[in-house]
């Protein structure tokens, strides 16, 4: 039996095996993570995004090195493409970091995306209330890589870092997605290509005249978005970037931001999980009522089609009616 007082002590062993019931859908984990949540809020979170290609897992197996230097404490979860077989992570991103899987400070967990659009599911959530509560310092989430879908990472992390390449339009797709307007460090890696400048200065341009973001995460003011050269492959530029996001996280703590943003991050969670439960009770009690059963019925045999049928299903549901 999985116990809470081994995953608070810092097990390693512990931290994984509540991960998998995380990602395996164990309905103990509910249970644990609220056993564990009163212990979170201590670790400072760092997203990095980026469109696949541009040196993600690479340049996160130097960051590590760098925190490391300071001796902090690091998690990581790597947020892989789902499988389409087995519905599990292609763990690509945890080969890469190999190096620094004998090192007891640091824990490296590929997850699955699970077809979340924004690159992220709330097991991601859920599994960084498990390492911040197993006293992590630092817990970097990157991203599925998915581009210009990947906003939720904002509701997760109180630093994010972008990632670009020079010579890829990347900057020019940024304004398009408005994933401009989320990121706190821009990185353009692999800085020793041509146009590496020119990708420098578009960027610049670029954040300069961007517009306060839309979004429901309330971000800070006053923070000028910073961008940075970075060569991930011999460690260029590295050292530079991991002083950046542990000067944004200061910056954040001078100006009263930190509860701000964990505030903001809470609600996220609690949508997430509201949605995700009573969507579950409702599929649970339409299954097994006896409407749901003959709609299926007359769907098979023709009769209705699916469209029909999920809209009379659902004009059954009157949780929450106005009664104003």
């Amino acid at each position: 039996m999985l116990e809470v007082k081994n995953i608070l002590a810092g097990n390693q062993r512990a931290g994984a095996r509540m991960i998998r019931l995380i990602e395996d859908n164990d309905p103990t984990v509910f249970g644990l993570l609220k056993e564990l949540y009163p212990h979170v809020g201590h670790a400072f979170i760092i997203g990095i995004t980026g469109s696949p290609g541009v040196g993600k897992s690479t340049l996160i197996d130097a960051l590590i090195s760098e925190f490391r230097k300071l001796d902090k404490k690091i998690a990581v979860i790597a947020v892989d493409p789902t499988s389409p077989f087995s519905g599990g992570a292609i763990l690509g991103d945890r080969l890469r970091m190999q190096r620094h899987a004998t090192d007891k400070r640091v824990f490296i967990r590929s997850m699955a995306s699970r077809g979340q659009k924004g690159g992220l599911s709330r097991a991601t959530k859920d599994a960084s209330i498990v390492l911040d509560a197993m006293g992590y310092d630092i817990i970097i989430i990157e991203t599925v890589g998915a581009g210009q879908a990947d906003f939720d990472i904002t509701t997760l992390a109180h630093s994010t870092g972008i990632i670009s390449i020079p010579g890829t339009g990347d900057g020019i797709q940024a304004v398009k997605a408005g994933i401009l307007e989320t990121g706190d460090i821009f990185i353009v890696n692999k800085s020793d290509k041509p146009d590496a400048d020119a990708s420098v200065y578009e960027l610049k341009m670029m954040i300069s005249m961007r517009k306060p973001p839309n979004l429901k995460i309330t971000r800070e003011t006053g923070w000028t978005p910073r961008v940075l050269k970075t060569i991930a492959q011999n460690g260029t530029g590295v050292k530079e970037l991991a002083d950046t996001f542990l000067s944004h996280f200061d910056f954040m703590k001078k100006n009263n931001f930190v509860d701000q943003k964990r505030n903001a991050m809470e609600t996220s969670y609690f949508n997430s999980l509201l949605q995700d439960l009573t969507l579950k009770k409702l599929l649970l009690l339409m299954k097994n009522s006896k409407e749901y059963k003959e709609v299926l019925q007359k769907i098979q045999e023709g009769s209705i089609d699916p469209l029909s049928a999920a809209e009379h299903i659902t004009s059954k549901i009157c949780i929450f009616e106005n009664n104003d």
